[in-house]
């Protein structure tokens, strides 16, 4: 991540790697149909209506704030996405779930059910068009995977030795702890987060997930030990 120079206007696009994969095709499947903005990089406290110079200096020092340069990992930036609500909204949706924390021993299961508050005038809905569920570190998980109205989605990705995140899309989500010690060391538990996303208000949320090195109960088949939830 960098920064750029705000002297003068500056539109900076980054192709994520799919979207370079689009246009190297060149047969017309590279189209832009959605795009997000954000200030992440704005610190609106120094916004000043007593500037000496007067009013119209006020936002002077916002102005001059280094903005960030773009990049295709939307784990790092836009987190504070600019968003489109009804006229009248008097109070900026937020996205909660049935659970604060998820704390999992080895093999075992939870679902997540998220729902979004001040959204269209009522108190705690599921949006329209669901959410956007993030785990940050996938190799903590067995199973990852979306409930919607179209049924159940699991995009599993092939084992790494570095962490890496997983998203999936749907109204509910269903986290499934690893069933082995390797990964422990000699720590007894492992820290990662889930991020769910509104994709019709915006509104995030952040949940810590912690995996315990617990062991519920041992199974032996054909003289091979395993862990079982």
């Amino acid at each position: 991540m960098g920064y750029l120079d705000n002297s003068t206007i500056i539109v900076d696009a980054v192709l994520t790697k799919k979207g370079r994969e689009a246009l190297a095709r060149q047969n017309g499947t590279f189209r832009i149909t959605q795009f997000a903005l954000g200030d992440d990089e704005i610190d609106y406290t120094l916004y000043n209506e007593n500037h000496p110079n007067g009013s119209a200096y006020s936002g002077e020092a916002i102005e001059n704030l280094p903005l960030l340069e773009a990049i295709p990992d939307d784990q790092a930036i836009l987190k504070s996405k600019l968003v489109t609500l009804p006229r009248g909204t008097s109070a900026m949706p937020v996205v909660t779930a049935n659970t604060a924390k998820i704390t999992l021993s080895l093999g075992s299961t939870t679902v997540v059910n998220p729902t979004t508050l001040n959204y269209n005038g009522q108190s705690n809905l599921t949006e329209p068009n669901g959410y956007i569920a993030t785990i940050a570190d996938r190799r903590l998980l067995s199973r990852f995977t979306a409930t919607s109205q179209k049924g159940t989605v699991s995009a599993i990705r092939p084992y790494s030795n570095v962490a890496i995140a997983e998203t999936a899309v749907g109204n509910a989500f269903t986290l499934t702890a690893i069933n082995s010690q390797t990964l422990f060391g000699t720590a007894t538990t492992l820290l990662t987060s889930l991020i769910i996303e509104g994709r019709d208000s915006g509104a995030r949320t952040t949940i810590p997930v912690e995996i315990s090195k617990e062991v519920l109960a041992t199974t032996t088949s054909q003289d091979v030990a395993g862990i079982i939830a």
